[in-house]
């Protein structure tokens, strides 16, 4: 008879890439977890506790789930084919070795490549350890950019000089009105307890005004007013709202005459033309088009009369706040929206004030959370893509130069041959166009070798050649901060011994390095709690109060209080400071963009640019809706697609408004198809006035499931999504897609096809 042991609680924590980070306990007897709960700190006002989402709370589903890997994989049909035969450790740590040597003797390390993945956000994550081991083999090709904000971060830049342009959210109780300009904190959980501060601030008397094609569940819990936009268009709301501060008084016009570059004529930088001046775009006098509230509503769907009482309530009260989310800037011309909602608040005087903002989301100014060290990585390759356009180096190998992204060099010196794609989905389901990076990746003489490290045969793993099964976080331990907020640093303590032969990736990329004659260097003699040990002590001598590693251990978090809020730009608007642009100044009007000479694309004023596949493109006759996706709040973007706990609490379906299903004779609950020329999807639809009319929504990150004909059975967004970047930061555009969605199966048992 087995003997019950007493029942332990362990501290760990929640490290999926959703931008939050939030305090796990584990409650585990007789080495099985029997429970999960969460932060059990006090629940103060001005320190919250760091909830866990139904996500995190339904982790133990997830650690003993049954389609768990158990043990290596190698690939034994065709690649794609998701058909592999057991092998053990040994012989899979062999053949990834010898590939390792053959493709750097052959090609050059340049041929190793890492699609970008974040499905550990750990410190000593699968990729930090593989990363530190190629280092010291000679590198590897690198990416720059991630898929959730390049082109918001390179519109930042340009504009202020940096990308860290976000006041902490403690602030937000300080403004009169909030914009949240397609930003859905509520799902997306953008920052541990981001609603919580939100919520704080409806409570003090700001009205909240919500900015997006769905009635999100931000609006749901927070606005007071819903304004519904066509997908691509918001610059356009953005130019229409500028027009009506400019005819009616309500410019700041000493706070531009002292911070901005370029909103008027008189404010031009030496040798810009006369008429490029943002005011001139708006007022039409450089093109003729005024952009007037009725311009506007021709092209976003927003009634002029909304836009009109919208500009006037903006320009009539301070401070106020736009925060504009990651959705917005994932489109053709992304760069754009940044940019033109940062000119919106300095318009208004509304940059570096109390209660006010930058306009776009950006990092915390605070300059992130507490500083824990990291497993030391030197790449000696300096060439790298963008992170979005992956599939261009597989496809055109060393014909892919600058004008693709590529920096460090003027052109790639070697194909793509060998893939590590560890502990990450986007090297099939969460990158674009699914069915044509299937091709590529089916293609064995393009990409030679793939590894893949993983908890499930997810459809990025059944293109691997060997797969690995990795652990669980609560089978080892790590650390782990959030991205941009709340200040604190979580202990992921291990719970439980690995089950079946997942192995922790510090001990076996050890051990492929001790293969490779380089183990001594990649360990340093050191085990995996030795280098947490260090990064801790980075964290003491970075904040004097961090506490000791046992004790951070043992509580497993420290939660750090600044003393006040953090203004973004206060430095530079209250102190003189200049901004960090080449000017000085918020470049209102760019230089920089102006001598790139491509101002169809990359114009130096932020403006609406009609995007391909928006709503003026012609491809609308064949394909009349825009879709769009959304961060589905059971999902963390294709993690948990395969929990069923979750399918229960939110199934996978597509959102389509009562105009247009009544079109196509569609009811709650049919199984349609939405498909353009890229390829097609079957799922369940909700017929819904939460989407507006000429949009059709769906939930990103559901797993690719094609049957035989290719056409995808779960609602895999990416089956519809296009490969081609933003201009200027060559940048993820997968928001921008035109389809067309009709009946497949009626809903319920008595509906029988004609």
């Amino acid at each position: 008879m087995r003997t019950v042991t007493e029942e332990r609680i362990i501290p760990t924590a929640c490290a999926h890439n959703c931008g939050g980070r939030c305090v796990l306990m584990a409650h585990v007897s007789s080495g099985r977890i029997v429970k999960i709960t969460t932060d059990a700190d006090p629940d103060e006002p001005d320190a919250p506790q760091l909830r866990a989402c139904l996500r995190g709370r339904s982790y133990r589903s997830r650690v003993y789930h049954p389609d768990r890997l158990q043990h290596p994989l190698k690939r034994i049909g065709r690649r794609g084919e998701g058909k592999f035969v057991r092998i053990t450790w040994d012989e899979a740590l062999s053949e990834i070795a010898g590939q390792i040597r053959r493709v750097i003797g052959t090609y050059g390390n340049e041929a190793i490549f890492f699609p970008y993945a974040t499905g550990n956000s750990g410190r000593l994550s699968e990729g930090a350890c593989m990363r530190r081991l190629l280092g010291l083999l000679g590198g590897y090709l690198g990416y720059y950019n991630n898929y959730s904000n390049s082109a918001n971060t390179w519109g930042l830049n340009y504009t202020f000089g940096t990308e860290n342009t976000a006041s902490s959210r403690e602030d937000l109780v300080n403004a009169k009105l909030i914009i949240l300009w397609g930003f859905n904190p509520a799902e997306t959980y953008f920052g541990t307890n981001t609603p919580y501060y939100i919520q704080r601030a409806k409570e003090a008397g700001a009205k909240i005004i919500v900015i997006d094609p769905r009635y999100t569940d931000t609006a749901v819990a927070f606005a007071d007013q819903w304004i519904p936009i066509r997908p691509t268009t918001d610059n356009a709301l953005a130019d229409a709202i500028a027009y009506v501060l400019i005819t009616e008084g309500l410019v700041d016009q000493a706070f531009l005459d002292r911070h901005a570059l370029g909103f008027d004529e008189a404010h031009l930088p030496n040798g810009a033309p006369a008429g490029s001046s943002y005011k001139s775009y708006v007022l039409g006098t450089a093109d003729g088009i005024s952009k007037t509230p009725a311009w506007a509503e021709a092209i976003t769907g927003v009634p002029a009369q909304t836009i009109l009482h919208l500009a006037r309530e903006y320009g009539g009260v301070k401070p106020a706040a736009i925060i504009a989310g990651y959705g917005p800037q994932r489109h053709a011309y992304g760069e754009q929206p940044s940019r033109g909602l940062a000119t919106l608040q300095a318009m208004t005087g509304n940059i570096g004030i109390s209660g006010g903002s930058a306009g776009a989301f950006g990092w915390s100014g605070y300059g992130r959370p507490p500083r824990v060290g990291s497993l030391p990585v030197t790449n000696p390759v300096k060439l790298s893509i963008p992170a979005f356009r992956f599939t261009d180096a597989i496809e055109i190998g060393t014909a892919m130069t600058t004008a693709e992204g590529v920096q460090g060099g003027e052109r790639l010196t070697a194909p793509v041959k060998l893939i590590f794609n560890l502990a990450g989905n986007a090297l099939l389901n969460q990158h674009a166009d699914i069915n044509r990076t299937a091709r590529l990746l089916a293609d064995e003489s393009k990409v030679e070798f793939i590894v893949v490290s993983d908890q499930f045969l997810t459809p990025s793993a059944r293109f691997a050649d060997i797969v690995l099964p990795a652990t669980t976080w609560f089978e080892r331990n790590d650390i782990a901060t959030p991205w941009a907020f709340g200040d604190y640093a979580l202990f992921l303590n291990q719970v439980i011994e690995p089950l079946y032969e997942a192995r922790n990736p510090y001990d076996w990329v050890s051990d492929l390095a001790g293969r490779l004659g380089v183990g001594d260097a990649f360990t340093e003699g050191r085990s995996d709690l030795d280098w947490l040990r260090s990064m801790v002590d980075a964290a003491r001598q970075a904040w004097g109060e961090f506490p000791a590693f046992e004790e951070f251990r043992a509580k497993g978090v420290y939660k750090y209080r600044h003393p006040e809020p953090f203004i973004a730009f206060q430095e530079q608007v209250a102190g003189g400071k200049p901004f960090p642009t080449p000017s000085g100044k918020i470049e209102i009007y760019s230089p920089r963009l102006a001598a790139m000479g491509r101002p169809g694309e990359i114009p130096a004023i932020p403006r609406y640019i009609p995007a391909w596949e928006g709503p003026s493109d012609p491809l609308r006759a064949r394909y009349p809706l825009q879709c769009i996706g959304w961060h589905y709040k059971r999902r963390c973007h294709s993690i948990y697609d395969n929990s069923p706990w979750l399918e229960e609490a939110d199934p996978q379906e597509a959102w389509l408004n009562p105009a247009d299903a009544a079109k196509r004779r569609i009811k709650a609950g049919d199984r349609i198809r939405v498909f353009n020329d890229r390829g097609a999807m079957i799922l369940p639809v909700r017929v819904t006035p939460r989407v507006m009319p000429g949009v059709v929504a769906v939930p990103q990150g559901a797993w690719w499931t094609p049957d035989k004909h290719g056409v995808d059975q779960r609602g895999s967004l990416n089956v519809l999504t296009a490969q081609r970047p933003t201009p200027l930061a060559h940048a993820n555009t997968q928001h921008t897609m035109l389809v067309q969605v009709e009946v497949v199966r009626r809903a319920g048992p008595a509906w029988f096809p004609r």
